[in-house]
């Protein structure tokens, strides 16, 4: 039922909005205001007939000006107020779907008038894992990376109407004076201020009343999400995440911080973006992402004055201070309505000051006084002094204290909605799902649903446009302190055992989802058998999706799992989250995960766990030049094997091995594939033994016996073929052409890499499409060999690299300017 009424209420708020624009707007206003009369609640949520005519107002204006974010406001304002009305009379509901069908009809707008209409974007209950009592709660669908040529749009919706700023929004325009003049140089203004101050809206506005100025898209990075690992990985992650969102693909992305700048300008410099970078607290992480093209500019955010941006990068600063009283007046006025301030302005003023001025707390008193009858601000205003002198204070910076204003309405709260929101405190991450809330807090989906809403409703959480939630910084810690206060000392920990098991199941499920016969150790029955898929329906993310956008909670568990002595599901955690970094490339964030997983495997002993885990960690190693590194976590791998006496997993460890010594001595690489080969088949590893042999042909190859490499590749594609690798098969054709080239058998060699090129398109493995292409153009090119085809490979070629963002498409480009080459 709460599902419903929600869907009805986003529904209904659409069909308002619409209305309010229509030639019916003045019969539809006067029965919208007796609804609201005999449904809402008095004061705000009465809506009267001004209410609404002045909400159209306000729309048609923001129409006019083209301010999406200010039509938006307002639509998430009456969503809201529907919401409300319809929590305290359900029984509304259908007078309100006829009511608006029946105007929405003489109107002509249109909208979804089904009583089980959903929230687009909205939560949706996943399995239940009856067996372990896990609760799936996948929530939204995941997208793929942008092309090249697509614009990023990535700075966050807001959720919340914003008021106020209007001075500060203007001085901000003048920061970029590179937009206004045309001049070359990239401007840079940073915001900084109090926890709460609402630097991250003011940003989130100032980017959203600005889009026209950047036709080539803006792009957001927060670095709280990035923080944690120390050593420069936030940096390095951050600017891997602008050349995706640029359009440069996973197989392209250098690996050194140095290059991944330098391709970071290239790519920016024939266009005109903004950067968002939000809760920076070091200009190092700033001076890495500046744009190179003209008209660019990076906004951003910090807790700190960054004077050394200032004196260096010139960067423009702003600290922004809590708001005055007739800010936070007027922010009381668009949460409560202008006549609630006019009845009391004495008490409205004298709550903007309990609140410090800040925007968070102001919110939260504001949500209080809605949503308790007969509430005045007199009264709000006397209990929050009252309780300032008693509760213990949540001190910024020793200035201002708002611990009361969280500490008064979390004591209103109902205790089961209390309870899950001083215990959300404790979730690790920047956001959760309704299904990791049910788990952090031991209900099914549908209670913990009912119980999010509540706190929604109350300030102390924000729901995010994906159907997601998030705890600003300064409730958490109220939520915190509470849980600390009234929960059991135990109590944290099995929360995180909780959290740590349901992503782990999901995570188990996902890495079954991408490839069902991979070497795993963890024996994960008593998670996820019997349990259903959560990623088989036709309408669930694709499964990299999910691993993609739950990645940073993820690291965030292992984190906290692996502070708190949760050894073995860190382990299995770490080991089934691979899948996710063997397809997209976040170095720095699997090297992490794997390093905390194979930590906790030896806490655990478990040796085949550890050997496994510290075998994949030399891939990450290898891929960022530590190479010594490498050799002393194959080492411990290659030790761990032998204790662990595992055919399968010595067999993986001499493959790893084996790719490790094609860098550092490739004389030896060969006698390593080989037994992995031996032992794979010993094993009765089939696919194993196949992409051993694959790795053996290469050697053989590059070791001048290429007879022997031909027999090896027709070995590996076979083993291959049987296992339903086709990705995998195809790159073995493309090996055995180049066989073929060095053997001498021209003709051999072209149908061998014509096939490949063919099956990974098929199989959507472009990078290495590509890369065939490549050498059938270059076998075409040799004198006396046909020459038909090659401009055409050359092209297709170029077109991949040029999709995904490759500093190859240089030399492409040359080799087809040049006709006497391709004639």
């Amino acid at each position: 039922m709460e599902a419903e009424l929600a869907a009805l209420a986003s529904s209904g708020a659409t069909a308002l909005v619409g209305l309010m624009v229509s030639e019916s707007w003045d019969r539809a206003k006067l029965r919208l205001a007796r609804f609201f009369a005999q449904h809402g609640r008095p004061g705000p949520e009465g809506a009267t007939d001004e209410d609404l005519q002045s909400a159209r107002d306000e729309l048609r204006s923001a129409r006019q000006a083209d301010d999406t974010g200010a039509a938006a406001d307002i639509e998430a304002e009456w969503r809201q107020r529907l919401r409300r009305a319809l929590r305290e009379d359900p029984a509304a509901a259908r007078e309100l779907r006829s009511l608006l069908t029946e105007l929405a009809h003489e109107a002509g707008v249109e909208w979804d008038a089904s009583p089980h209409a959903e929230i687009s974007g909205g939560v949706q209950n996943g399995p239940v894992f009856q067996n372990t009592q896990i609760h799936g709660g996948i929530v939204f669908q995941a997208q793929p990376p942008a092309p090249l040529d697509a614009k990023p749009d990535q700075v966050p919706a807001r959720t919340s109407r914003f008021v106020n700023r209007t001075e500060e929004l203007l001085a901000l325009d003048g920061f970029f004076t590179a937009l206004a003049d045309g001049s070359p140089h990239i401007d840079i203004g940073a915001l900084d201020g109090l926890p709460g101050v609402g630097k991250t809206a003011m940003a989130c506005r100032w980017a959203e009343k600005s889009r026209n100025l950047f036709p080539d898209g803006q792009i957001y990075v927060d670095f709280a999400e990035l923080r944690g690992t120390g050593g420069g990985a936030d940096v390095f992650e951050a600017v891997g995440m602008c050349l995706r969102a640029l359009g440069v693909a996973d197989a392209y992305l250098p690996q050194s911080l140095t290059e991944r700048t330098q391709l970071f300008r290239s790519h920016s410099a024939g266009r005109r973006i903004l950067l968002v970078l939000d809760d920076v607290d070091q200009p190092a992480q700033v001076r890495a992402l500046v744009p190179k093209g003209p008209g660019s500019a990076v906004l951003v955010t910090s807790s700190s004055r960054l004077g050394e941006l200032a004196a260096v990068e010139g960067a423009r600063l702003m600290s922004l201070e809590p708001l005055d009283a007739a800010g936070g007046l007027k922010l009381l006025a668009a949460r409560c309505g202008q006549q609630a301030v006019d009845d009391e302005p004495a008490a409205a003023e004298q709550l903007v000051g309990l609140c410090a001025g800040l925007p968070v707390a102001l919110q939260v008193a504001a949500a209080r006084l809605m949503s308790t009858r007969r509430l005045t601000m007199a009264a709000l205003a006397a209990e929050l002094a009252d309780e300032t002198g008693r509760l213990a204070a949540l001190s910024l910076r020793g200035e201002h204290s708002v611990s009361a204003v969280f500490g008064t309405s979390y004591a209103q709260l109902p205790p089961d909605a209390a309870r899950l929101y001083r215990l959300l405190g404790w979730v690790p991450g920047r956001t959760f799902d309704t299904g990791t809330a049910a788990v952090a807090a031991g209900l099914p989906p549908a209670t913990a649903q009912d119980l999010l809403d509540v706190l929604d409703d109350a300030s102390l959480l924000e729901a995010t446009p994906d159907g997601r939630y998030r705890m600003h910084g300064l409730v958490r810690l109220h939520a915190r302190e509470c849980a600390a206060d009234e929960e059991s000392p135990a109590a944290r920990r099995q929360l995180i055992g909780r959290v740590t098991t349901h992503y782990l199941a999901l995570t188990a499920f996902a890495d079954r989802a991408v490839r069902a016969d991979r070497l795993r150790i963890a024996e994960l029955s008593e998670v996820i058998g019997g349990a259903p898929d959560p990623f088989a329906s036709p309408s669930a993310p694709r499964p990299l999706a999910w691993l993609e956008a739950e990645r940073p909670n993820i690291l965030a568990v292992l984190r906290e799992a692996a502070q708190q002595g949760l050894h073995t599901p860190v382990w299995q955690l770490s080991e089934a989250f691979t899948v996710l970094f063997l397809h997209r490339r976040h170095l720095r964030d699997w090297m992490e995960s794997l390093e905390l997983g194979a930590a906790s495997a030896a806490a655990a002993m478990a040796p085949a766990a550890e050997g496994r885990l510290r075998s994949l960690l030399s891939r990450p190693l290898m891929d960022l030049g530590e190479y010594d590194r490498a050799r002393t976590e194959l080492d411990s791998a290659v030790a761990c094997a032998e204790i662990a006496d595992h055919t399968a997993l010595r067999a993986s460890v001499q493959e790893f091995l084996g790719r490790y010594l094609d860098h550092a001595d490739p004389s030896r690489a060969a006698a390593a594939y080989q037994r992995s080969l031996e032992l794979n088949e010993s094993a009765g590893e089939r696919r194993g033994a196949a992409i051993a042999a694959y790795f053996l042909g290469r050697a053989q190859d590059r070791d001048g016996d290429s007879a022997a490499a031909l027999t090896t590749l027709r070995h590996a594609h076979a083993g291959l073929t049987a296992c339903s690798d086709l990705r995998m098969a195809a790159r073995v054709t493309a090996a055995t052409g180049e066989v073929h080239d060095h053997l001498g058998d021209t003709e051999e060699a072209v149908r061998a890499l014509r096939e490949a090129a063919v099956a990974l398109r098929a199989q959507e493995a472009t990078h290495y499409e590509a890369q065939a292409l490549v050498l059938l153009a270059g076998i075409a090119q040799r004198p006396g060999n046909d020459r038909s085809t090659a401009r055409a490979d050359l092209t297709r070629a170029l077109e991949i690299y040029e999709a995904g963002g490759s500093p190859l498409a240089d030399a492409l480009r040359e080799r087809l300017r040049d006709p006497e080459d391709l004639s």
